[in-house]
């Protein structure tokens, strides 16, 4: 099964972080993308940009209406995310953990479905 791991941090404190900080971080992350590389387990993931440099679209009745900035108005932004892929829920949730620390201080496990999360796929 495909789960994504979507890390949420404060874009400030990732900002004011000292350079031991990052390095530790980084030095957390590739250990992590060694093991999984290992085992098969990781498909992709990626750091993102910051949430000041986001564009949000939002469908209002007969189009969308832009905004600057992320969708949520909160100190925790989505900040990087995996793709990973393993035998269960549980192994999902042991990658996941690995990469709380004080950087990033929550983490969603979500599963990845066909056909856009809507369950059975639609007739053809």
């Amino acid at each position: 099964m495909k789960y994504m791991v979507l890390m949420y941090a404060d874009p400030a404190a990732t900002e004011a972080m000292t350079a031991e900080q990052r390095a530790e971080v980084f030095r957390r992350h590739e250990a992590l993308h060694e093991d999984l590389a290992e085992t098969g387990e990781m498909l992709n993931g990626a750091g993102l940009g910051y949430p000041r440099d986001t564009a949000t679209l939002c469908w209002a009745g007969q189009g969308s209406v832009a905004a600057d900035g992320p969708l949520t108005d909160t100190a925790e932004q989505l900040t990087a995310y995996y793709v990973i892929e393993c035998a269960s829920p549980e192994r999902a949730r042991e990658i996941a953990e690995r990469v709380l620390d004080f950087h990033v201080v929550a983490v969603e496990v979500r599963p990845i479905h066909d056909w856009f999360g809507m369950g059975e796929t639609p007739d053809r």
